[in-house]
């Protein structure tokens, strides 16, 4: 049960996995910082959920755009471009935070490119992997790689959460762009990784024919619509300033409450993914990720109920929310693995890099829709009963979709071979 480490062996592989336990912690504290700030200066969940827009856009335009450089890049090339483009945008958040500018449109504005880099940033490193590792180690690196981005996602809001009403927000922003640097010295140190069977530019061509790919691999589109059901009706993040802040009794910059709700999912992902070991033994996959996401809509949905009882306890119902994004954090961290695993191992290296960015464009882009949905929800119906209610679409969506596709619920790891992708 407990996490396979093997893919560790590959110094490449651990070196790019310790630079993420440094890297990590300081990403997690921007995440938690950029929407803080937008809540103190506006205090409105509605201008918290433009970033899911101002996030979205270049998220799909280079990530799109990035899986096709992927495929007829150097990949260490790209990867060191990209993480220089991220450490300058950290800076400019240090810059804007430090001289009180108090801008949400320039916060916004950083914000989106931020996203472009990580959108060409993340579906190449996602694209390397499968020439670092051989695929039956692909499950478990996966694993490592999620539970380390997933404690970072603990220590960030716990940090970032705690030391926003002492420090401020520029603090966090430095700390981001310091940390970027150990990323910056592993991917420098990776051996050249020219693209096998590379033809044609990055073009517009080139990405339509990465999409076509799609269109004959069922399976792996599923993998895609499974996850934006997930995201889009489920994650309800946008929400936790003002939940924090009006359900639980926190402070309207920061807090324990605020710091708890987003250390929670990650927390749980970090349990499911130190307790990872049964992933790499798993051979029906497409039923695995159905289930997964079957409990982390239905533990969605336990969140809300817990918001809406906060006023007969709030400690007491701010610990069940608590659990109950737990729950959800380890459910999605298992799902995401599969996902991944399943998508690396199938498709060729020639368009791996285009895949990878339609597959960051859903796991990001989702969230970011889910952003703009929930906070523009939660003006009308209010926050528990977004939460509870998009977590019982999750479930009755992906169920029908789990329906209509049957193949994708049939689907088994060894069937790679077989050409039934």
């Amino acid at each position: 049960m407990v996490a396979d480490t093997t893919p560790l062996r590959n110094p490449h592989f651990r070196r790019l996995w310790s630079a993420n336990i440094i890297t990590v912690i300081g990403a997690q504290l921007t995440v938690v910082a950029v929407p803080a700030q937008i809540y103190a200066i506006t205090g409105s969940s509605a201008y918290v959920g433009l970033t899911g827009l101002f996030g979205l856009v270049p998220l799909v335009v280079f990530g799109l755009w990035g899986g096709a450089l992927a495929d007829v890049m150097d990949r260490r090339t790209l990867l060191v471009v990209t993480t220089v483009g991220l450490i300058v945008t950290s800076i400019g958040f240090w810059l804007q935070a430090a001289l009180g500018l108090g801008s949400v449109w320039l916060l916004l504005g950083l914000f989106a490119v931020q996203q472009a880099f990580f959108a060409v940033n993340q579906p190449t490193r996602s694209a390397v992997l499968p020439k670092l590792l051989p695929p039956e180690q692909l499950p478990a690196a996966n694993s490592l790689n999620m539970t380390v981005m997933q404690a970072g996602g603990i220590a960030g809001p716990l940090v970032g959460g705690a030391l926003i009403p002492i420090t401020g927000f520029s603090w966090l922003y430095l700390i981001d762009s310091v940390t970027l640097l150990a990323t910056l010295s592993a991917v420098v140190r990776l051996p050249r990784l020219p693209v096998e069977g590379a033809t044609g530019v990055a073009g517009l061509r080139s990405v339509i024919d990465g999409l076509a790919y799609l269109r004959g691999h069922p399976v792996l589109l599923m993998s895609f619509v499974v996850d934006l059901i997930a995201m889009i009706f489920g994650m309800p993040r946008a929400l936790f300033p003002e939940i924090a802040h009006v359900d639980f009794g926190g402070p309207s910059g920061g807090g324990i409450a605020f710091a708890l709700l987003f250390a929670a999912i990650p927390a749980g992902a970090v349990l499911g993914g130190v307790f990872s070991g049964w992933v790499s033994r798993v051979q029906r996959q497409g039923l695995a990720v159905v289930v997964a996401i079957v409990v982390w809509g239905l533990a969605i949905t336990g969140f809300g109920l817990a918001v809406g009882l906060a006023g007969q306890g709030r400690t007491v119902f701010l610990a069940i929310a608590v659990f109950m994004l737990m729950l959800g954090g380890a459910a999605d961290m298992a799902s995401a693995a599969f996902r991944t695993s399943m998508l690396q191992a199938s498709a060729a290296d020639a368009v791996r890099g285009r895949l990878q960015g339609v597959f960051i464009v859903v796991v990001a882009g989702g969230p970011r829709i889910a952003d703009v949905a929930h906070g523009s929800a939660a003006a009308l119906a209010g926050t528990a009963a977004t939460a509870a209610g998009g977590g019982i679409l999750v479930v009755v969506l992906v169920v029908v979709a789990a329906l209509t596709v049957p193949v994708f619920v049939r689907y088994r790891l060894a069937s790679d071979s077989q050409g039934n992708m």
